[in-house]
């Protein structure tokens, strides 16, 4: 997996919906599956979402908080 990817997922905010202005990282499961039952938006920001539901779900959200102690200013 692309590294960056992780790091996108934990820098970057959903730039829509109900948790627009909320870093990807911290969107909860819940709102991950909805999307994964509706469908997951096209392009880069799907495959984000569609990873970050993998991780949560498997409960490797530690990945996660490592990248953001590193990445967050």
């Amino acid at each position: 997996m692309d590294k960056q990817i992780l790091i996108d997922i934990v820098t970057k905010k959903m730039p829509f919906g109900k948790y627009a202005g909320h870093y990807l990282s911290d969107i909860p499961v819940s709102y991950l599956e909805w999307f994964n039952r509706k469908g997951f938006p096209p392009g880069k920001l799907g495959m984000q979402l569609s990873t970050l539901l993998e991780i949560k779900s498997n409960g490797l959200t530690e990945i996660l908080s490592q990248l953001k102690r590193e990445y967050r200013k």
